[in-house]
């Protein structure tokens, strides 16, 4: 990694903070790009003192010009971009039925077509270099399906699909394309999960554990390693068991 650049979208807290600190450890140079610039600037410090090399941008990848922005003003920086992990994501819970177009819109906006519109920012870079990874931050329930998360799976699965398509038509520019699926990770998301729902999720995953960050973001960077350089068009579950 010592020699490559990698954009991370959502990186100040979860899973998107470690995997910059875990890029940042493998010797990449860490783009992070999130709404919350203050907790940027402290990862960007951490990752500084770690010794390596660290720099952020304000990114909403609900916006399109603050999409283009973020890129823009990351290339003048770090000059490439050879990683991308898409990891922003938010969650607007409820029951189809009730579900409003505006909570919809929100979470497909920011989990699948802000996804998609940083891939478009980095693939003619990436194309012209003949080499790149995109990592897709998915999730077990894009797969299995979850009750009273019918935007948040759609967006999850609709990732999966992006990640496979995606990955065929690019494949013969040394591109790879895959997608990390998260099971329960200990993350803000599960920290307000009560012990009754905590118990009952436990019940249901072999390892009988929940997940942590740094299994995730191990993970990612081996996807992004050119020990995984055959390995394309695949979602890689982190689960515990939970999904087979």
């Amino acid at each position: 990694m010592k020699d490559r650049v990698v954009f991370i979208t959502g990186a100040s807290q979860g899973i998107g903070r470690a995997c910059a600190l875990e890029f940042a450890r493998a010797g990449a140079s860490v783009v992070v790009g999130a709404r919350q610039q203050d907790k940027l600037a402290s990862l960007v410090g951490e990752i500084s003192d770690l010794g390596g090399s660290a720099f952020a941008v304000p990114l909403d990848v609900a916006q399109e010009s603050s999409v283009k922005e973020a890129f823009r003003e990351a290339r003048e920086s770090v000059e490439r971009i050879d990683i991308l992990v898409n990891n922003a994501g938010i969650t607007r819970d409820g029951l189809a039925m009730r579900m409003s177009a505006e909570n919809w819109s929100q979470v497909m906006d920011t989990n699948l077509n802000g996804a998609f519109a940083c891939i478009q920012a980095v693939l003619p870079s990436m194309m012209k270099a003949r080499w790149g990874r995109i990592i897709n931050i998915s999730s077990v329930v894009g797969t299995s399906g979850n009750p009273g998360q019918a935007n948040y799976v759609a967006s999850k699965a609709g990732l999966v699909g992006l990640t496979k398509s995606l990955a065929q038509e690019v494949a013969s520019r040394g591109i790879t394309v895959n997608a990390v699926a998260p099971g329960f990770i200990e993350t803000a998301m599960t920290d307000g999960l009560s012990d009754k729902v905590r118990e009952k999720l436990l019940e249901s995953i072999p390892l009988r554990r929940i997940g942590s960050v740094d299994e995730v973001s191990s993970a990612v960077r081996f996807l992004a390693t050119e020990e995984a350089s055959y390995i394309t068009g695949h979602v890689l579950h982190v689960n515990g068991g939970l999904y087979m």
